[in-house]
């Protein structure tokens, strides 16, 4: 009878341990379940698309989740929290614009975050950008500093002399083009990035041909920036370019208009006049012979072209 007993009871211990096992791997897989819906279940808004997220530079992981709050592109902000601080972000945050899109998890969002991959800015530089503050205008418009800081930079004379240039011959350094380039580049990063992308254009045989001419670097930029300015057609920038290389050549003023419209620094000027033509500057190109300073505005690299197979003509 005893033994029966002791049977029944071990059984019935038997039992209470299956249940709680039983009881302990629900709750294990619960668990697994949820977080596995945490961290690659889809947590991106439906139908936004593709978002851009920026986080500027020496943000805290705080201003990062503010940020991420702000934009209203997550939809449950604790979840990727969660993952954001298991994948140890808070002491990994990197600076930059990100692209979010539908249907990335908790999971990509913070392997694209703690990556620094960004996607890069589009920037494109025109043709038509006449002055140091309209290009810091252009630059901030597009990238993190804002329009003091890159102005103060673009204006520095020992930033000036440690590409070999000055005030009047700096502009020479910047080419139209589209660029990729990530959105918290610095005002240093850029120059040298520009001037990375202009060593690369003033190639060996390029450089021989403006030595060939009798013409820098820098001259053939402000050649190149008048006659930009002369014409909107390619087909004209040879000979219009052989005009005023004969004027250099005979050492008479080029009288080109457009120079006195930048000395006098008014672009709303549509015609030159007489009184114009007495302003007082490097520029003014019927006031003093030879080339002016430095480039009237960012050339088009056609011109730039055209000014060193010039069109020989009288």
């Amino acid at each position: 009878m005893a033994k029966r007993k002791k049977r029944k009871a071990d059984k019935s211990f038997l039992k209470k341990i299956l249940w709680a096992f039983g009881g302990l791997a629900l709750i294990a897989l619960v668990a697994g379940v949820f977080g596995f819906q945490k961290i690659y279940a889809p947590n991106v808004q439906k139908g936004i698309g593709e978002k851009y997220i920026y986080i500027p530079s020496n943000s805290t992981y705080t201003q990062v989740l503010d940020s991420l709050h702000q934009s209203g592109i997550i939809r449950n902000l604790d979840n990727l929290q969660w993952v954001l601080e298991k994948k140890q972000y808070p002491t990994l945050v990197k600076p930059g614009r990100y692209l979010l899109k539908e249907g990335m998890s908790n999971n990509d969002i913070a392997n694209l975050l703690r990556s620094g991959k960004q996607d890069p800015i589009k920037l494109t530089l025109k043709s038509n950008i006449q002055s140091l503050e309209s290009l810091a205008g252009v630059l901030t418009k597009a990238l993190e500093p804002d329009s003091v800081q890159m102005l103060t930079y673009l204006t520095m004379p020992s930033v000036h002399e440690k590409y070999g240039l000055n005030n009047n011959s700096f502009f020479s350094l910047f080419l139209p083009n589209t660029y990729f380039i990530n959105w918290n580049t610095s005002a240093e990063e850029l120059v040298q990035r520009m001037a990375d992308e202009y060593k690369n254009f003033w190639t060996e045989a390029r450089k021989q041909k403006a030595k060939t001419i009798g013409l820098t670097q820098t001259d053939v930029s402000a050649l190149a920036a008048i006659v930009t300015k002369e014409t909107y057609r390619p087909s004209e920038e040879a000979r219009i370019a052989g005009v005023y290389m004969n004027r250099v050549k005979k050492g008479i003023p080029l009288q080109a208009d457009p120079t006195l419209i930048f000395a006098l620094k008014d672009f709303t000027i549509k015609r030159v006049l007489n009184v114009h033509k007495k302003v007082d500057s490097p520029f003014n190109t019927y006031k003093y012979k030879g080339l002016p300073p430095g480039p009237i505005c960012i050339p088009r690299l056609s011109t730039l072209d055209a000014v060193l197979n010039y069109e020989r003509h009288n």
